[in-house]
């Protein structure tokens, strides 16, 4: 119980700082992230719907997609950093942006973007779980298909980018491919952080 609690505090703050970043940064900077995040800012821009309410729909469908293959524990866990995440936005939403400047500066909001969502990711992933149905959904179709999980993030990122293409300029659309990139890497390094061992 105490291994469950500690790790779901983990996904939590992770959940949160993903969150605070795509509300504060992308939300409002012109510059969007792949996959499910991206979809989610696309329904945003065009359609009124709150990433808090497409992301818990979007990542829930992915988890039950992938319950057979990545087993139970992985989506418990993904359920307590995607229900966190939808939780956590929807109490940004109630703020007004903490740096609405960013919009004239897309180079920097990528960036800094790509800061908050690769921490914020990668701690959810090390915890054992996902905020984002994206690992769920590459996991298993790259299981399915016997393709390299990279290949299908690529994709999946590629065509959000192409849906977000129609109402953000190419510029924008060129720093969202640099912070799609940036954050991949970011979590990269924290899931080779090596494990505090206990003393035996």
């Amino acid at each position: 119980m105490r291994i469950f609690l500690r790790k779901s505090a983990i996904a939590l703050l992770g959940s949160a700082i993903l969150a605070f970043g795509l509300y504060n940064v992308h939300a409002f900077s012109g510059v969007t992230e792949g996959g499910i995040l991206g979809v989610s800012l696309f329904l945003h821009h065009w359609f009124g719907i709150s990433p808090a309410l497409t992301n818990l729909i979007l990542n829930s469908a992915c988890y039950l997609f992938g319950l057979k293959t990545l087993g139970k524990t992985f989506i418990l866990y993904s359920f307590v950093a995607g229900g966190g995440f939808s939780l956590f936005y929807a109490i940004f939403e109630q703020f007004p942006p903490l740096w609405p400047g960013l919009s004239s500066m897309p180079l920097l909001a990528a960036v800094v973007g790509a800061l908050f969502v690769g921490v914020g990711i990668g701690l959810s992933v090390r915890a054992g779980g996902a905020p984002g149905g994206d690992d769920a959904l590459a996991m298993t179709l790259g299981q399915l298909f016997h393709q390299p999980i990279e290949r299908i993030y690529l994709i999946s990122d590629l065509t959000a980018l192409a849906l977000c293409s129609t109402y953000l300029p190419l510029p924008n659309i060129a720093c969202s491919l640099l912070t799609v990139v940036l954050s991949g890497q970011i979590i990269g390094l924290i899931q080779r952080i090596p494990a505090k061992r206990k003393n035996t």
